[in-house]
């Protein structure tokens, strides 16, 4: 099941995505109608902390329209409305891990810069932004904007020292990052924040697939491309750190809730690991498909 924060002259509102990702059901409206308590805001945060209940409502809702065969009065083209970040405004900063994949921490350096601890940075909320939706260059302070294609998880319940083996059950699902990096500022300033920061840099989306339908995330085909080029062609079975042990290690002293989101890392092939380098300009169109969950779009813009 894909779930999606929409927009249109209703306002926002959750939304399922049906098997093509071509159209999306209004889930609040449409629940509304089935003379159900009514238990959906348009908050997908909220959503995610229903826990089960939001899930088991969700497909009673899908079936509802199945079964009652509403499917062409109550889908909704997804041309006709606006998708947003599914998590417009994360409670949180993003957390992301570095180099995740031996091949891009070896073309960011050597075999030496290979880390043997999860290594982990934050993205401010402020930098989302969604699917189709402009890229800034913020020329005025960057000449070296990168692209880096992640998967990303997507935290469903609350927990601290979480188990290993019991990791994927705080899962509420994945959805696609684009950690977009100023690298010389990053360089300048010594640390990973001010050079991941930058408002429109980390686009997500374009929705959130739940864990149900995706059978092991650390087996999946992750492809970047610019302009039609592929730049990156990996698969997650080639993470340093899999997920399971990710939110382990992020949960130990610190506690993981609902809506929080995790980049996982990228693999070989962002713009600074080709000689020369190949950074992003005004104009470039960067895509970045995920197996099971679609593909994220965004151009580059002044």
């Amino acid at each position: 099941m894909k779930f999606a924060t929409v927009k249109n002259e209703k306002g926002q509102w959750i939304g399922i995505v049906n098997d093509e990702g071509s159209h999306v059901l209004p889930l609040q409206e449409v629940h509304g109608k089935m003379g159900d308590e009514k238990i959906f805001s348009s908050d997908m945060i909220e959503a995610i902390s229903l826990g089960d209940k939001f899930l088991q409502e969700a497909e009673k809702t899908v079936q509802w329209v199945k079964d009652n065969k509403l499917e062409s009065e109550h889908y909704l083209p997804l041309s006709s409305v606006e998708l947003l970040a599914p998590i417009p405004r994360p409670a949180k900063n993003i957390f992301c891990v570095g180099k995740n994949y031996a091949e891009h921490a070896i073309e960011m350096g050597s075999k030496e810069d290979i880390p043997e601890h999860v290594m982990v940075f934050t993205k401010a909320p402020t930098t989302v932004t969604a699917n189709e939706q402009e890229i800034l260059t913020h020329s005025e302070l960057t000449e070296q904007l990168d692209y880096e294609g992640e998967l990303a998880v997507v935290i469903g319940k609350k927990g601290k020292g979480i188990k290993r083996e019991e990791a994927l059950d705080y899962v509420f699902g994945y959805t696609i990052i684009n950690d977009v990096t100023a690298r010389d500022l990053q360089a300048r300033h010594k640390q990973f924040f001010i050079g991941k920061s930058l408002d429109t840099t980390c686009p997500m989306g374009p929705w959130i697939v739940h864990k149900s339908a995706i059978a092991n995330p650390n087996e999946l085909d992750i492809k970047t491309t610019v302009n039609g080029e592929v730049r990156q062609d990996s698969n997650t079975e080639n993470f340093i750190f899999p997920v399971e042990e990710i939110i382990a290690v992020l949960s130990q002293g610190m506690t993981l809730e609902p809506g929080d989101i995790i980049a996982t890392g990228t693999p070989a092939g962002v713009g600074k690991g080709f000689k020369p380098p190949r950074f992003l300009k005004a104009g470039d169109t960067i895509e970045i498909t995920v197996e099971g969950i679609g593909t994220l779009r965004n151009t580059v813009t002044n």
